[in-house]
């Protein structure tokens, strides 16, 4: 069995076409198809199925696919110790994080570990709570930031590194938008504008609504903090958003009103796989992070 082999056959899988993946691969389609065959010949197995101008995975194929992906995502990352271990200063980190956090939180943390390591490169990946979870397990990243804090998953491990309050935005024009701070019961009778499933902040808000003695009535829901600050300033309902959502500001903003009881916090983790030890580059960045929001985040 070759690397060159294994290669192939993740990108026929990924795909699902011989002649894209050879396309890919910048090989003749024949030179794929020969080698997918030898393997299938070694394997004694039929890796992919034909429908119509594709190709789908048998079953044995999706298993083998996990193994083989592992198998080169092992080597990758190999090569990539070797690099960073001849120079930590020019390997890449690769970053996870929720669309909340990338408004301010990280180009601020990553313009300034680039003050100090210029040639560090990064690639990130935004996504929601459960696919950030994913993508860590699955060594897509090395770490994520994520919200809240996953405190009972064995495959991730890391740290609390921010506690966040929750604010009422209400339209400007509200009864209440001038008030500093109000009784979050007081908006129960109001249209809630909120995050859709699967994202972190629609659980806080919808726990937070019920400890308050009520259930929120939703009437839009949203993908981006900035949909549901424009929705709220154009007076289709209330919200809960983080203060760091407030940050970018547009022509539509709402009133920011700090909520006094209940007390409404999110907390946002900096996560890695449990099982594996971080490249030297990660590793120096995760110092770093630590370092950044125990002293110079608090002074902002």
């Amino acid at each position: 069995m070759e690397l060159r082999q294994l290669e192939y056959f993740v990108q026929v899988a990924r795909l699902q076409h011989v002649t894209k993946a050879a396309e890919e691969l910048h090989v003749a389609q024949s030179a794929v198809s020969r080698q997918i065959h030898r393997l299938e010949e070694e394997l004694g197995i039929r890796l992919f199925m034909q429908r119509g101008r594709n190709v789908q995975l048998t079953p044995v194929g999706q298993l083998f696919l996990r193994r083989a992906e592992a198998i080169l995502g092992d080597l990758d990352r190999a090569v990539m110790e070797i690099h960073e271990f001849l120079d930590p200063e020019v390997g890449e980190i690769r970053l996870g994080f929720p669309h909340s956090l990338g408004i301010h939180l990280v180009p601020q943390v990553v313009a300034a570990f680039r003050k100090i390591h210029p040639n560090v490169k990064f690639r990130f990946r935004q996504g929601m709570y459960p696919s950030l979870i994913r993508d860590v397990v699955d060594a897509e990243v090395d770490l994520a930031f994520i919200s809240p804090f996953p405190e009972n998953n064995e495959q991730v491990t890391g740290e609390v590194v921010l506690t966040e309050s929750l604010f009422a935005i209400l339209p400007t024009s509200h009864p209440l938008a001038n008030k500093e701070s109000i009784n979050l019961s007081e908006l129960k009778d109001e249209t809630f504008v909120l995050f859709g499933n699967g994202y972190s902040l629609r659980p806080i808000v919808w726990d937070a609504c019920k400890e308050a003695g009520f259930t929120p009535k939703i009437g839009f829901e949203g993908e981006e903090s900035g949909t549901i600050r424009g929705l709220v300033a154009a007076g289709m309902g209330v919200s809960l958003l983080p203060e760091m959502a407030m940050y970018e500001t547009s022509s539509m903003m709402p009133a920011v009103v700090k909520i006094s009881e209940p007390q409404v916090m999110r907390t946002i983790g900096l996560i890695h796989r449990s099982s594996e030890k971080l490249p030297l580059v990660v590793q120096i960045f995760h110092s770093f992070l630590i370092d950044f929001f125990n002293n110079e985040y608090r002074s902002l």
